[in-house]
């Protein structure tokens, strides 16, 4: 009956979701059928929008713009997860064993709850603290991501054109969207010119694809219809007026919302952590049938070698390591979000400390960002008022991204206060700028009806749709002395490090209304303009300490070579040999590779070229982050293994970012990178002092099972003994990293992991064998009046002797296994040269503390364990000091092997 209610639950929620696609596909299409006066009045709206009022009722009636698919899971989900692993699921095994031998099927004199109770605990402690963790990391970064506003252009009547947050826009809302905008809702095109759309996000295809205001697609195929566009896609190029038809989970994107969230490809952090964790799941299906047998011939009780062979099974396993990855990566964003660094996904974290190489934008990132306009000049190099007067006519009135240059051109024109310009004129067309043509144009008409196409845009690319320059005071044909002349004046600023680009016009170009790039012929250049963009201060500073910490940086830009390499020279970035964006085009992807490895400089390049270079660089083995912050950057951000991203970028950049930046600047990249490496580092301790630890407690029981005529420790023992350990191990994400430790990338290698536990493992192996024969021939005989196990005949005596030796070596594991955290946390001499933070001090020695008075309490009976003689205390004191100086040569020694420790 459950599983029939189950189905038709999940059956019901199939057809609501069918049922929804359904009503807004058939919403859509009657949109794209319409004409806008009909959308306009199906939707309630009107050509200037809505008002506020009305936009209240919109949201009442068709919910808010939030996809709530596959977004944060409900809490059962997240309880289920936290408690729900392999790891438990050993754990609970044990239990189950563990109430049919000490419950149900004992006599009731021998009956004991003492083991279901601890494992139950540990059961609980690994879960609640699992669970605690992620719900803060998840918190945490929910609240960072709030942080990171993007926002679109509607037009509400009354408050006329403004920028709202996209999760406030509703059904009905006017919108202006242009290049670098995220299209915010499933939308109706009214009007666009030259509107270039990436529906990747939909679509998977690479090529954006062109939207007009009217349908020309004979398809009910929403993605192929020509006058709608969708939520989550993003404006390549050109500029739209459109109405929201749907938002949030009635868009197309919320309606399959499921088969678009389903799991990423693994990252390089993921892929880590799984091999490392497979690494040691094999050794403990290795490990525990072998103590099984061994336990099980040798002492003849298969019930309780099966009960230890578990608990070993337990002892091998990091029940913690989810948490502890969790919690490291969590702090780690939070540290840097003081540092205003957004970390968007928390696994980007660990992925930023592991880049060896960083690419990354010239403007704004080497440089303040804060373009000035130097020079208007004509052909000669003279001062030229009306150059200027022509470049603010074609960036005042330009409809598209108006960028840095757009803005200091109009910021000149108003200093020299030529307001005239800004009413004198009416705007007939344009024609968008697009990365291939590397220029823009805007036809204007003035008071008297002239018409003009004023172009603008790089030397080179101007050059070419210019027939004929105004040179020595007349319009001459563009002759190739001519050519030659403009492009020395123009490497002349470029070698003081400024930016040119060209101006060009033609007067009445075409009739009214039917301008393309067709129309950027035959044009009459008249000047250039020359832009300072100044390297910051930090920038020299910031470039020295990646190189310091191991991290190549790589110059990937759109801008002109001169420029970009006058602005390394000045930041100290050497430039041996630069690639220009017409040279990759001739390059297979192998020859690529091999020149990209030594290229500090990569300029003119476009879109698909930055994200080129950043693969055929992972393809060699690098982990690549890129920075960037214009529509030009982000198919590179994507591309890498992160990106990066400023609160200041277009909306596509920031998301496709997995780290923002809220202040653009390397000094506080540099500081998220060591950051990065600190939670590497962190994670990597706790798996490789936990993987060793155990491998040599594992290595010892071996040596137990085989020679001793009982177990060593009792399951329960192993149980409590690793549950006392791991809670100790909790403060590890707020331990302290020598500082040589951050100064290269690390990359997961499992391998290491492996090597790691075969070297130091035994060493406290050796001691725990010391502990055996301590006990065995000194201790315990001690207590027993002198007996040897086999000569003693009394099975309380014999108790006694058993209960005694286990205690001793329950008390030195915990020893030895703390001390180990202290040990391998540095490659320095613990406590000496490095010491752990106060949080990991603390817990370790607290730990120590109580597991060596458990047998000293009422709760020792309980468990079968003795209270020890001080004797032992003392040979404990010499066994503890011996083990450190072995680990210490060990360790030394496996460092002169491979390199390095962690």
């Amino acid at each position: 009956m459950k599983k029939i209610l189950l189905n038709r639950k999940r059956n019901g929620r199939l057809l609501a979701d069918h049922s929804r696609y359904n009503a807004t596909k058939q919403r859509l299409i009657q949109a794209a059928d319409g004409n806008t006066k009909q959308v306009l009045n199906a939707l309630g709206t009107f050509e200037d929008g809505l008002t506020e009022e009305m936009a209240e009722e919109s949201r009442e009636t068709y919910g808010n713009n939030v996809i709530t698919h596959g977004k944060k899971d409900s809490i059962w989900k997240r309880i289920w997860a936290a408690f729900v692993n392999p790891f438990t699921a050993i754990l609970f095994l044990l239990t189950v064993v563990s109430v049919f031998t000490d419950i149900i099927y004992a006599e009731p004199q021998n009956k004991s709850y003492t083991t279901v109770i601890i494992i139950t605990t540990m059961v609980m402690i690994s879960g609640i603290l699992r669970f605690v963790q992620e719900t803060r990391s998840g918190n945490a970064a929910a609240k960072l991501s709030q942080m990171i506003h993007t926002t679109t252009c509607v037009e509400r009547k009354e408050a006329g054109r403004q920028e709202i947050p996209l999760e406030d826009v509703v059904v009905g809302d006017i919108l202006h969207l242009s290049a670098g905008d995220m299209v915010p809702a499933d939308v109706r095109i009214l009007s666009s010119k030259d509107l270039f759309v990436s529906q990747s996000a939909l679509t998977g295809e690479s090529e954006p694809v062109e939207k007009l205001a009217v349908n020309h697609a004979d398809t009910k195929v929403l993605t192929e219809i020509t006058d709608l566009a969708f939520m989550g896609t993003n404006v390549i190029s050109g500029s739209a007026k459109a109405v929201a038809v749907a938002v949030g989970n009635d868009t197309v994107l919320g309606t399959v919302a499921k088969e678009l969230t389903v799991k990423p490809p693994m990252t390089g952090f993921e892929r880590g952590v799984n091999s490392v964790s497979w690494v040691l799941i094999r050794f403990m299906l290795i490990m525990v049938p072998i103590v099984l047998f061994i336990n099980g011939f040798t002492k003849g009780d298969w019930l309780d070698a099966t009960l230890f062979a578990i608990s070993i099974a337990v002892g091998l396993t990091p029940e913690m390591l989810p948490m502890i990855v969790t919690t490291s990566l969590a702090r780690g964003a939070v540290a840097m979000s003081r540092k205003k660094v957004i970390i968007k996904n928390l696994n980007a974290i660990q992925n930023l400390g592991s880049i060896d190489i960083l690419c990354t934008d010239k403007t704004g990132t080497l440089t303040q960002d804060k373009v000035v306009l130097e020079y208007h000049l004509d052909i000669h190099g003279n001062e030229d008022d009306r150059v200027l007067r022509h470049a603010f006519l074609n960036s005042y009135y330009q409809t598209g991204l108006k960028n840095l240059i757009d803005l200091a051109i109009i910021s000149k024109n108003r200093e020299l206060e030529n307001s005239h310009l800004e009413t004198g004129y009416t705007k007939v067309d344009e024609i968008p700028f697009d990365f291939n043509r590397r220029r823009m144009s805007v036809v204007v008409s003035d008071l008297n009806g002239k018409t003009q196409l004023i172009t603008k845009g790089a030397v080179e690319e101007m050059l070419k749709c210019c027939s004929y320059a105004e040179y020595n005071g007349n319009v001459e044909p563009l002759t190739e002395e001519i050519r030659e002349f403009i492009l020395s004046k123009s490497n002349e600023l470029n070698a003081d490090g400024m930016r040119v680009i060209a101006v060009a016009h033609k007067t009445n170009p075409a009739p009214e209304g039917q301008f393309s790039v067709s129309d950027e012929t035959d044009m009459v250049l008249i000047g250039y303009l020359a832009f300072l963009d100044p390297p910051k201060e930090t920038t020299a500073q910031a470039i020295k300490a990646l190189y310091e910490h191991g991290v190549d940086v790589k110059i990937l830009t759109g801008d002109n070579e001169k420029v970009t390499c006058c602005i390394c020279r000045q930041v100290g970035l050497p430039v041996n040999e630069l690639l220009l964006g017409s040279e990759i085009d001739d390059l297979d992807d192998k020859t690529l590779a091999e020149k990209a490895e030594s290229m500090t400089v990569f300029a003119k390049l476009s879109p698909a070229q930055k994200a080129r270079v950043v693969r055929v660089l992972r393809e060699n083995g690098h982990l690549v982050g890129y920075m960037g912050d214009g529509i030009n950057d982000a198919s590179a951000m994507k591309a890498s293994d992160v990106g990066i991203s400023v609160d200041t970028a277009v909306d596509i950049a920031k998301e496709s970012a997995d780290v923002i930046l809220l202040d653009k600047d390397l000094m506080v990249l540099e500081s998220g990178i060591i950051e990065g490496r600190k939670t590497y580092a962190n994670m990597i301790k706790y798996i490789k002092m936990t993987a060793s630890s155990n491998f040599g407690n594992m290595f010892s029981v071996l040596a137990a099972s085989a020679f001793l005529p009982f177990l060593p420790m009792a399951s329960i023992h192993l149980i409590l003994l690793n549950l006392i350990y791991d809670v100790s191990c909790t403060a590890i994400p707020w331990d302290n990293v020598d500082r040589e430790y951050l100064l290269k990338p690390r990359k997961w290698d499992a391998s290491s992991v492996g090597r790691f536990m075969v070297w130091l493992g035994p060493a406290s192996s050796v001691f725990d064998i010391a502990t055996y024969l301590l006990m065995y021939f000194v201790i315990c005989p001690t207590v027993c009046g002198g007996l040897m196990f086999h000569q003693i005949t009394d099975p309380a005596m014999q108790a006694l002797f058993i209960a005694t030796f286990q205690a001793g070596w329950f008390i030195e594991s915990m020893w030895s296994q703390s001390l180990v955290i202290h040990m391998i946390r540095t490659p320095k001499i613990p406590f000496i040269q490095s010491w752990a933070s106060k949080q990991v001090v603390c817990l370790s020695f607290a730990g120590i503390a109580v597991l060596t008075m458990i047998p000293f309490t009422p709760v020792a009976q309980a468990l079968k364990l003795a209270r020890l003689p001080g004797i032992y205390f003392a040979w404990l004191a010499l066994i503890v000091v011996c083990y450190m100086v072995l680990a210490t040569v060990l360790k030394t020694v496996y460092i002169k092997r491979y390199g390095e420790l962690l």
